[in-house]
């Protein structure tokens, strides 16, 4: 007899064997009908899994949390099935996971895969579901696996099964006639995955990705647990598509990058506008919760970074070189260990804390080429980086001041509501429990008191402390995360800060690690994408075009955009001699929030006719009523 302890916290007892569908059969035969896998004291199996001993299960059912994962993963199975039966021995197999959103599968194929080809494999897909073939674990013998892998042509399985370790099991599941190397689980049979399921694109990928290695060609698709779910997520992807901040930062003229800088961005002045704007915005709001911004080096010398632990962690992803007396030295990927040395220059009391130091600091990572993707994932970006130097009795006070910051930046950035993931103590850490007790407790207690609701994200936080992570979702549903808070003990430790204490002793300061935006690009990137390119008045890089009907009202134009310049307002003149209709479309494209027409009328009157981006309607008002429109909505949030 085995007592088994249900999701409902209920307790219920079992002859044995069984296994975990023989437990949903008898809660409910609907239940096992809609089952696809099970969750064993926190760990996903199959529904043929067999209980032995007491434990905590968990039925997953379409509806479940972990749902998704299954059904992906099935998924890339049915892709894999059908990439066999079309192509035969031309195709190897290689690795098929499921990730966020999706999944996708790597193949070995010598010919490039077509749209048509994708159609193809979707429609075989669809039909191994229609067949519903059963999902057979099996366990092999190494050799024989390997043995068995090679025959079929499959050398890159081989390879995998020689590369596991030794004691662990070989695990292959069996749908139909084909045999795939994996750890599983999976759903009881294709039948129970469904057809909510689109291939999206095909891009190449070094076999394990190292470059030194044979591109393969990986298929990416995704799958949801129904076709309304998918249908949205296409959506998604088409407006994506639409906002992609690539194709709109050319047609506003903000920014373009080029293969003799990669990972650089090349800001034109009305991109570098908008960076100016809003770093500027930052600046301000810095400066109201009593920042002192400083500016470190780029380039510092080895033994910094050894000393702070960042050689040994990050040396791969940073840009190192030799200088002219033989001294190693490297780009800052980050401020951290700079700004504990402005810390450590002079004595410092507990009257100077907290003590708050900000920067916009210049950065650079060696990110693979690969993984770069536009003003989102550079190699070279600059950060709103900050740091607290505090006492232990300070840091809730101090977290609630950044949650507050933070917040109120938010919101005017057009993300009024954001997620919370609070990541806490891992494995390997460093610091007694004690100290992560405390630490934990205050950073839950900041949040709790400003009504923050948060998720937990267990064993994920900083080798040195808690940390927490702030989520946006922009207006096509697509989560970025951005802000961050970390809790540090450890680097005040390593690079010898200290501060005098009420006791006339010497104690370590706590250090909290924080950014707001994260990084300037990849928050103009968001930014881009979120407003579609619209951005509010403050915001806009242009905020008014004046434009002429004809070139004989160019003085009258003239005089309103010297009126307008004086009032603070970003506006541009447009005297060309062109049809205003033809103006309007071209500024219109660039997303210029307001058009100002001018034409005999107007020049009479004193007068100015405004059009507003995506409003048809035209609205005509006196000059000076026009400008203290403009002014009053281009007002920078407090």
């Amino acid at each position: 007899m085995i007592h088994i302890r249900l999701l409902d916290n209920t307790v219920r007892s079992f002859e044995t064997p069984l296994t975990a569908a023989d437990v949903a059969g008898q809660i409910s035969p609907r239940l096992l009908k809609e089952a696809l896998a099970a969750k064993v004291d926190g760990v996903l199996v199959d529904l043929s899994y067999l209980l032995t001993k007491d434990a905590t299960l968990e039925i997953v059912t379409k509806t479940h949390a972990d749902a998704l994962e299954i059904i992906r993963h099935d998924t890339a199975h049915l892709l894999a099935e059908a990439a066999k039966e079309i192509y035969g021995d031309n195709i190897q197999i290689t690795i098929g996971p499921a990730i966020e959103n999706g999944f996708y599968y790597d193949f070995a194929l010598d010919t490039p895969f077509t749209p048509d080809d994708l159609e193809a494999l979707e429609k075989k897909m669809r039909a191994i579901v229609d067949r519903n073939e059963d999902f057979v674990r099996e366990e092999w013998d190494r050799d024989e696996a390997v043995a068995y892998f090679k025959k079929m042509g499959e050398n890159y399985k081989a390879e995998i099964i020689n590369d596991l370790p030794k004691d662990e099991k070989i695990s292959l599941y069996r749908q139909g006639k084909f045999l795939d190397l994996c750890r599983g689980p999976h759903a009881p049979s294709t039948g129970k995955v469904g057809k909510a399921f689109k291939l999206l694109k095909v891009a190449g990928a070094y076999w394990r990705g190292d470059s030194k290695n044979a591109m393969l060609q990986r298929i990416y698709g995704t799958a949801w647990a129904t076709e309304q779910q998918l249908k949205d997520y296409l959506f998604q992807l088409e407006e994506a598509e639409k906002r992609d901040h690539r194709k709109l930062g050319r047609e506003m003229d903000l920014f373009h990058m080029q293969e003799e800088a990669v990972g650089s961005v090349f800001w034109h002045p009305k991109g570098w506008r908008l960076y100016r704007t809003l770093q500027n915005y930052i600046r301000h709001k810095l400066e109201q919760n009593d920042y002192q911004e400083i500016n470190t080096p780029l380039l510092l010398d080895r033994k910094l970074w050894e000393a702070s632990g960042h050689w040994e962690k990050f040396k791969d992803n940073m840009f190192a070189l030799t200088s002219s007396d033989d001294r190693m030295l490297a780009l800052k990927p980050m401020s951290c260990p700079c700004h504990v040395q402005v810390f450590k220059q002079g004595l410092k009391s507990y009257r100077d804390l907290p003590l708050r130091l900000a920067e916009f600091g210049c950065c650079h990572r060696n990110e693979p080429s690969g993984g770069l993707h536009g003003i989102m994932r550079v190699r070279n970006f600059v950060q709103d980086d900050g740091h607290v130097f505090c006492t232990v009795d300070q840091i809730l006070d101090e977290s609630k001041k950044f949650c507050t910051l933070l917040k109120e930046v938010y919101t005017a950035m057009g993300f009024p509501d954001f997620n919370v993931r609070f990541s806490d103590r891992p494995a390997v850490r460093a610091g007694d429990d004690a100290a992560w007790d405390k630490a934990e407790s205050m950073m839950k207690n900041a949040l709790e008191e400003m009504e923050i609701s948060y998720a937990m994200n267990p064993g994920e936080g900083a080798f040195y402390g808690p940390k927490l992570e702030f989520i946006l979702r922009d207006a096509v549903g697509r989560e970025w995360q951005c802000g961050t808070l970390q809790l540090d003990f450890v680097l005040p430790e390593r690079l010898d800060a200290s501060y005098m204490g009420e006791d006339g002793c010497k104690h370590r300061p706590v250090m909290l690690h924080r950014a707001i935006l994260g990084t300037f690009e990849r928050f103009i990137g968001i930014l881009i994408e979120h407003y579609a390119g619209k951005f509010p008045l403050w915001m806009a890089p242009t905020q008014a075009v004046i434009a002429p009907i004809v070139t004989q009202y160019n003085p009258y134009a003239e005089k309103i955009a010297a009126l307008m310049e004086q009032a603070g307002l970003r506006a541009e003149l447009d005297l060309r001699n062109e049809k205003i209709n033809y103006k309007i479309r071209e500024h219109s494209l660039a997303k210029v929030p307001y058009i100002l027409i001018v034409g005999d009328r107007e020049q009479a009157d004193n007068t100015v006719t405004l059009r507003k981006l995506g409003d048809t309607n035209q609205e005509t008002l006196a000059l000076p009523q026009a400008i203290d429109k403009l002014r009053t909505e281009a007002c920078q949030p407090c």
